[in-house]
């Protein structure tokens, strides 16, 4: 696999449409994800001293923060209103190589701020519920 550029990696939302249309949430100039997975430990005497865990057993999730100038897009503007509301909205992560992965998310903090002599920015954390799918 080769090289790829972190302008690429991007995050979009979707419509409440079916299937569902994505729009990339203008302005974002860092992007992260992680994916968490919650260990179910099965040691045992018999393990010889060593830990044993579970295989596809435990909670998995994604979280995913991103920030960036704050531009007024429409989907920046949904993706407020999901906050505000604290609902879930499905979520598309895209990546260069044209891998994509797509989930339900909430948004868990919306951060807003700005300098006097300055750009407004803004930063957001996304916590997934439900399976997260290559697409």
């Amino acid at each position: 696999m080769s090289a790829q550029k972190g302008s690429a990696f991007l995050l979009k939302i979707g419509d409440a449409a079916d299937p569902a249309s994505y729009e990339t949430i203008a302005g974002l100039r860092t992007t992260q994800m992680s994916i968490n997975g919650d260990t179910v430990v099965v040691t045992h005497k018999g393990s010889g001293g060593w830990r044993d865990l579970l295989s596809g057993a435990g909670t998995r999730s994604v979280s995913v923060s991103a920030s960036g100038i704050f531009l007024g897009s429409t989907a920046e503007t949904a993706m407020r209103g999901h906050a505000l509301a604290g609902t879930l909205a499905a979520y598309e992560l895209s990546f260069e190589g044209g891998e994509k992965m797509r989930g339900q998310f909430l948004v868990q903090r919306l951060d807003y701020a700005g300098d006097y002599n300055g750009e407004r920015n803004y930063s957001l954390s996304l916590e997934s519920s439900g399976p997260v799918v290559s697409a």
